[in-house]
């Protein structure tokens, strides 16, 4: 059912113009008693058609519209993590109650809708220990449906709660509520959350999302620990932005940033705004990092944007490198390092740096990434490091820096920080492979001169009907042979329809190396769901096949976003223990809505045996109620 079909079916349930002048005049007729009660008749009605079906933890939000004016901009200071966090705590559930909705703000200036959390932008910090239940109510009082993916996370035994619209879930309608709950397992470090809906993330649905462990290795020692979130900033809405990039003739035109913020924080000077904005700088500021200084700090880095990567250096500090996406790593040294969309870097930075107390923070984008330079892009965003001493009292205004950078010439090749010296803290070899998957990323011009990102033959599209998981399960529950059966290479091509859903079927305990051939002229940060991968090598050109096997296996980098360049490649290991329905696409997330994304199914027969939760499938039982989404292709065909 496409949008306007939905739009017209709920049209069908709110009274003609007619009939509402009818109901006016009989209401003008009854006495006070008579137009209270039918008042009351017309609100329950009206509730009933709204509500779901009574399912487990679905529920109706008590109101759609948009909360009255707070400040929507969050303390910085709820970023700042405590010190004196237990990390050896015994296991606990944690309950986070949260409301999505949209407010107006102006993160550097210029008026926008933002979809935020609980009122607030950015999304409120998820802090827990290993081990830990964590249990997330979130209520959609949006405009549009939603879904949170809680990025990194292995999700394992909890595949529904992966989040992902059109392969673990359907999306959460508004007006209703959904019961996130999974147990953190095996992991821990710096990871974050975000819609994965359509391209609700670059509207700011997203936060951090950090883990303790007694288990977490460094040998660095530092005395403050805090997070510093970067990304691009548009000021249009993406739904407004994502019909013009998909349309055709705008094959890799992908929407340029007007400019980007740390924390949700800059300053925009308004003299360089398109007109058509309303721009009021007055109430913005920069993102600032008070530090004890000659202290160590540890500053947590996550990419949270849509499109930009960025070159990230503080005027006058070398640093240390200790840890890549959820991954301890021997204390590497270094002034300058770069980070796509997804990725998470931590470094300690020690504040020793005299006589000076301030300096700038700059998260460059790599503006020669995109497809053009806009002439008034501010590609650099700072903010302040400013050094305290533990008696300080200036909290306030302080002069704005006045140090330089560091004099170099910045790479503008668009591609991920070397990290062929990085050597993890936990050593683990990678085992040896027993299949490989071979992709080629790429994007083509088709049906209606569409260009679109594909996979091999395939540029995935939401299934309308049911995402993958819950059809593979119905499959395998009920033996249909084409969910049992899949080509030499673990394709699915009988049980899924191979031009919009590729789905590589991997049966028993299996090591899978996945080799991506790069055939864009762009970069892609690639994201696999559910695992860490062993990053075996990465270049221009193509892969050398003579090297596979002397590949160095013995305790190659982890992580779960891994940057393929242009014309280029990555290969990629990992051990398929987690039974389940696994995405692995490009995290820009223009490319992803444009396609870009395929499927692993682990472990069929323990898939075969689960049972949809209820509350999972009322998602799925409602598709009248859903709301927004991606756009078909049919949507740009004129006659």
């Amino acid at each position: 059912m496409t949008d306007q079909d939905r739009d017209d079916a709920y049209r069908k349930t709110i009274p003609t113009r007619s009939k509402r002048r009818l109901t006016r005049t009989i209401l003008y007729g009854l006495g006070l008693l008579s137009i209270v009660s039918l008042l009351v008749f017309l609100y329950s009605n009206l509730f009933s058609v709204l509500s779901p079906s009574p399912v487990p933890e679905f529920r109706v939000v008590p109101s759609l519209s948009r909360p009255a004016p707070t400040p929507f901009r969050r303390d910085p200071g709820e970023y700042v993590l405590d010190m004196m966090w237990d990390v050896a705590a015994a296991p606990t559930t944690r309950y986070y109650n949260w409301t999505v909705s949209e407010v107006d703000g102006n993160p550097d200036g210029v008026s926008r809708t933002l979809i935020v959390i609980n009122g607030q932008f950015p999304g409120p910090l998820l802090e827990c220990n290993e081990g830990d239940t964590l249990v997330i109510d979130v209520h959609n009082a949006g405009t549009n449906s939603t879904s949170l993916h809680w990025h990194g996370q292995y999700q394992n035994g909890t595949n529904f709660m992966d989040g992902i619209t059109g392969v673990t879930n359907c999306p959460i309608p508004p007006g209703t509520s959904f019961r996130y709950k999974f147990t953190v397992r095996g992991q821990h470090g710096t990871y974050w959350y975000h819609a994965h809906f359509s391209t609700q993330r670059v509207d700011g649905l997203f936060g951090p999302f950090i883990i303790h462990s007694p288990m977490e290795v460094t040998s660095v020692e530092y005395q403050s620990d805090r997070i510093v979130m970067l990304h691009d900033h548009y000021h249009d809405l993406s739904s407004a932005l994502l019909p013009t990039y998909l349309a055709s003739d705008n094959e890799n035109a992908e929407p340029v940033p007007n400019g980007a913020l740390i924390n949700g924080l800059n300053v925009i000077d308004c003299a360089k705004v398109d007109p058509r904005y309303k721009c009021d700088s007055s109430s913005a500021r920069l993102a600032r990092f008070d530090l004890e200084k000659d202290k160590s700090h540890r500053l947590r880095f996550i990419n949270v944007g849509a499109f930009a990567e960025f070159d990230v250096e503080v005027d006058n500090h070398e640093f240390i490198l200790i840890e890549v996406d959820g991954v301890s790593v021997l204390p590497y040294p270094l002034h300058r390092f770069r980070i796509n969309v997804a990725q998470r870097y931590s470094i300690i930075l020690a504040a020793n740096h005299h006589p000076e107390s301030s300096f700038w923070l700059r998260a460059r984008m790599i503006a020669h990434c995109f497809a053009s330079i806009p002439e008034n892009l501010e590609a650099e965003v700072r903010g302040i490091i400013h050094y305290v001493s533990p008696s300080s009292t200036d909290k306030d205004q302080l002069p704005l820096p006045t140090t330089t950078s560091w004099n170099e010439a910045m790479e503008l090749e668009c591609k991920d920080l070397n990290t062929t010296e990085l050597i993890p803290a936990v050593a683990m070899a990678a085992p040896k492979a027993d299949m490989m998957v071979r992709l080629r990323s790429n994007f083509e011009i088709g049906g209606y001169a569409l260009s679109r990102g594909y996979f091999n033959s395939t540029s995935w599209r939401p299934d309308s009907g049911a995402p993958t998981l819950l059809q593979a399960i119905a499959g395998l529950s009920s033996g249909n042979a084409s969910f049992r059966t899949s080509d030499s290479g673990g394709m699915m091509d009988k049980a899924f329809d191979v031009k919009r859903q590729m789905v590589v079927k991997v049966d028993g305990l299996k090591t899978v190396d996945v080799l991506i051939d790069n055939f864009d002229d762009g970069n892609h940060p690639f994201h696999l769901h559910g695992y860490q991968f062993w990053v075996l090598g990465q270049g221009r050109g193509y892969f050398n096949m003579s090297t596979y096997e002397s590949l160095n296996t013995t305790n190659p980098l982890r992580r779960d976003t891994v940057t393929i360049e242009q014309y280029g490649w990555v290969l990629i290991r990992f051990v398929a223990d987690n039974s389940g329905m696994w995405a692995f696409h490009c995290h820009i997330a223009w490319h992803l809505a444009a396609g870009m994304l395929m499927q692993f199914l682990v472990g069929g027969d323990v898939v075969g045996g689960w049972e949809i939760p209820e509350e999972v499938q009322g998602l799925c039982d409602n598709p009248e109620r859903q709301r927004g989404g991606g756009i078909p292709d049919e949507y740009f065909y004129h006659d």
